[in-house]
């Protein structure tokens, strides 16, 4: 939700934008880089034409990942990722709906049953996989094997077949699926957490099928569960056509790392017996002027001291005798 007294946010914008409001603070914070950052969320479309078949695969598709989507319902002209300037609506849907995934759904003659996956950075259009949906088996076929999953678990997702390696259109369909599909990153998940799998199977260099299955663990007589793998829809198999790559530079931008933990303090050092030691550089320090503490005793050596000059200087001085030299006469 945008805050209303907040600056919004343009596509290419470098001005600095600064919150008038509290709420506006607070959104903008929401929306800054983060060194961890959340779930990715997705954006469903449709183009300017549609048809049922992928009315359904939306459909299908935003109900495994809802709580991490938004979903609009009407058709959007001029919104084409491969042709040049076609991606600017796209990225400034994604920006007001902080998107960084996008699932756009189209139909014509030439291309139909289109469905094209792809990704942002900095809300600029970063690689784009187009694919055509050659069969579809919706979640409402299955029945009651549908309901089998939680909402909001995070799946087992798997890749099967070598095709995800070696053909690049592949590896970029291994890649979007996945990021689709993984969720918000934890460190541990519990195992009765995991109750579907998602799979994806190559079945040549530009084909591939899309299944789901309900998870269930059942006694199995010992300490580890016997598991049960129901289908639970959809059944998708796409068709690989169009793809496009990000450029080597945005690449290398998007895949830097920020360094995390503390850094590291200078002159300090472990050790096994001591622990922590630190090395310190002091000054040269000339003893002659340092100013030191003073003991009492030497506080009052120096009082008899002065007592006995100033006694000294008091007392009258003695007569010195007068010498006569020797007679001349």
């Amino acid at each position: 939700m945008q805050a209303e007294d907040a600056t919004p946010l343009v596509p290419g914008q470098t001005k600095l934008v600064k919150a008038k409001t509290r709420r506006g603070k607070r959104y903008l914070e929401s929306r800054a880089p983060k060194a961890i950052e959340d779930a990715k969320r997705v954006l469903f479309l449709y183009g300017n034409q549609t048809s049922q078949v992928i009315k359904d695969v939306i459909t299908d598709l935003y109900q495994l990942k809802r709580l991490e989507a938004q979903k609009f319902t009407r058709k959007n002209e001029n919104v084409r990722p491969f042709e040049p300037g076609g991606e600017t609506s796209l990225e400034f849907y994604c920006n007001r709906n902080n998107c960084s995934l996008f699932v756009l759904g189209s139909h014509t003659k030439k291309r139909p049953h289109n469905i094209v996956i792809g990704r942002m950075f900095d809300f600029h259009l970063y690689d784009a996989l187009e694919m055509g949906v050659e069969e579809l088996k919706g979640i409402r076929d299955f029945g009651a094997a549908g309901t089998g999953a939680q909402l909001g678990n995070k799946p087992c997702v798997l890749f099967v077949g070598e095709k995800f390696e070696s053909v690049p259109a592949m590896a970029l369909a291994k890649s979007l699926l996945l990021d689709i599909f993984r969720g918000e990153p934890v460190d541990k998940i519990n195992l009765a957490g995991i109750d579907r799998v998602v799979m994806a199977v190559a079945m040549d260099d530009s084909r591939l099928q899309l299944r789901q299955y309900s998870v269930r663990f059942k006694k199995s007589g010992t300490r580890i569960p016997r598991v049960a793998l129901t289908e639970m829809g959809p059944r998708i198999v796409f068709s690989v056509r169009r793809y496009r790559l990000p450029p080597s530079d945005l690449q290398q931008e998007a895949m830097k790392l920020p360094k995390l933990g503390k850094k590291k303090e200078k002159n300090v050092s472990s050790d096994s017996l001591a622990g922590k030691v630190g090395r310190i550089y002091m000054p040269k320090q000339s003893m002659d002027t340092l100013g030191l503490s003073k003991y009492k005793g030497t506080k009052r050596e120096r009082r008899e001291s002065a007592r006995e000059a100033a006694e000294a200087r008091k007392r009258p001085k003695a007569a010195q005798p007068v010498t006569e030299g020797p007679s001349t006469e």
